[in-house]
């Protein structure tokens, strides 16, 4: 175990199921079930009416009709000077 800094988590990780079969990475089911959780999180955590991914959608829609709407113009602006 000498590849760790620390004592602490060299012991650790010695003491995770699977440690003697996968290594260092027995920790992985943990951090993808923390992922989950944290996506789980995002996603029914309100705060007030507002969420992450209803925050995000709103402002994907405003960056999309901003685009459009810059195309539109840019458009019109061309057939004017012809």
């Amino acid at each position: 175990m000498s590849s760790f800094r620390s004592n602490k988590l060299a012991r650790f990780l010695q003491n995770l199921p699977g440690f003697k079969t996968f290594g260092e990475y027995s920790i992985l089911p943990f951090l993808f079930l923390g992922g989950a959780a944290l996506e789980y999180v995002m996603i029914h955590w309100h705060f007030g009416e507002v969420n992450f991914y209803r925050t995000f959608k709103r402002r994907q829609a405003q960056e999309r009709a901003q685009t459009i709407v810059e195309n539109y113009l840019s458009k019109k602006s061309e057939e004017k000077n012809q």
